[in-house]
């Protein structure tokens, strides 16, 4: 072969790799949000290192089912929602949008939760940094363009990545951390498994289904490009998992060394992790970096999955490649919603309580969430984007664990 047939060759893989890339990278940044950074470093402090094994396992479990929501997308050239709407009827579509609704709602709640708590720890308001950070999350929208909000999404949501040389400079014992690993786990306490459940819960989110089959249909992405979206979602997959695992050894490190089974009561109280590792301002400063990096990417994508779906629902324009003019309902659902998680977050309500909370309630709608995936991808994804028996058998099982963890933690939080 020519020369320079294969620099060009070369040349356009690369080029349609920098193109593909973006919504699988943005929704698992988003996944490591204000309330997943929460969860992790209340894991850490009141497990140490014990449940670090369960975000490794997330990682292959995380892709494969965002994978399939990109696969559908490109497929069929549908959102998530307006796929259920045209495979199961409106009235199926609802009932997932009102789920949807109802997890994007408490998402979006952790996140403002999260940009108070930063806010607090230099003497900021909440009635400051909420009204300017909804202000702003709005403006992003404004933009016109898919690519620009997608950008930015990612710019801000690279932020997070300062914890992992947090995580190095706590000083993580090695062979404790190997221990972890393990089979000696405390199943038969109550607690563990409410917290594996919140972290379940935040690591597969329902509002990621339905942002990321949204967003490669917003982005146009075609069959050319499946390959890539995966490599694009295998990345981000990785990319989270690492910064909750940093989150979770920091605390395990600090906090679950010094008070073993801490429960914490406030956002200030993570921050003041990382002010013996590396000084009062320079661990607050990172801190504060990260976890906003974290929540308002989150918020973006969450907000965005709720204006997409109820859009495809209601058969209505619903693109950031249109102006506010062109998409009045999405672009308002957007704005609602953020306006309605900021009013709820004024209140004064224990937040780290709630976002684990939330966490949990997450958990127990997946089994719903997944069902409809699972039959989506049964029925209707074309010929050659088919799920081997293999990839059937991988989400039956997925699916199976999944429901019997909500089950477990809805009869326990009655029993308790």
């Amino acid at each position: 072969m020519d020369t320079g047939l294969k620099t060009e060759i070369k040349k356009n893989w690369f080029l349609l790799l920098l193109a593909t890339i973006g919504p699988g990278l943005t929704v698992m940044l988003a996944d490591t949000d204000a309330g997943s950074l929460i969860t992790a470093a209340q894991s850490g402090a009141r497990w140490g290192y014990i449940l670090l094994p369960l975000q490794v396992l997330m990682i292959p479990l995380l892709y494969f089912i965002q994978e399939l929501s990109t696969r559908m997308g490109i497929a069929t050239g549908l959102g998530h929602a307006a796929l259920i709407r045209e495979v199961f009827g409106k009235r199926w579509a609802w009932i997932a949008v009102i789920s949807l609704f109802i997890a994007s709602i408490g998402a979006l709640v952790t996140e403002f939760a999260g940009i108070v708590g930063v806010g607090l720890i230099f003497g900021i308001s909440k009635w400051i940094s909420v009204p300017l950070t909804a202000a702003a999350l709005i403006a992003v929208s404004m933009t016109g363009k898919y690519k620009r909000v997608e950008s930015i999404a990612i710019i801000v949501g690279l932020f997070e990545l300062v914890f992992i040389p947090a995580a190095i400079f706590s000083k993580p014992v090695l062979h404790e951390i190997a221990k972890a690993f393990t089979l000696n786990q405390p199943f038969s306490d109550h607690s563990y498994w409410v917290l594996v459940a919140a972290n379940v819960g935040a690591i597969i989110m329902p509002w990621m289904l339905f942002y990321q089959q949204s967003a490669v249909v917003d982005k146009k992405l075609s069959h050319e490009t499946l390959k890539f979206s995966r490599i694009d979602t295998f990345a981000g997959a990785i990319i989270t998992q690492i910064i909750m695992s940093a989150v979770l050894i920091v605390t395990a490190a600090t906090i679950g060394k010094v008070n073993p089974n801490a429960s914490l009561s406030s956002v200030q109280e993570i921050a003041n992790v990382l002010t013996p590792l590396l000084g009062p301002f320079i661990g607050k400063i990172l801190f504060a970096v990260g976890m906003t990096g974290a929540a308002l990417i989150a918020a973006i994508v969450v907000s965005l999955a709720i204006s997409w779906s109820l859009g495809e629902v209601l058969q209505v324009k619903c693109s950031l490649n249109c102006k506010w003019q062109e998409a009045p309902v999405f672009y308002g659902v957007y704005a609602g919603g953020i306006i309605a998680a900021a009013m709820l977050v004024l209140l004064n309500i224990p937040l780290v309580t709630l976002t684990i909370a939330i966490e949990v309630m997450n958990c127990l709608l997946l089994p719903l969430v997944l069902g409809f995936l699972i039959a989506l991808a049964w029925q209707c994804i074309p010929e050659q984007y088919k799920l081997k028996a293999w990839e059937k058998t991988v989400l039956i099982v997925i699916f199976v664990l999944i429901c019997l963890l909500g089950l477990y933690t809805l009869i326990s939080l009655f029993i308790k």
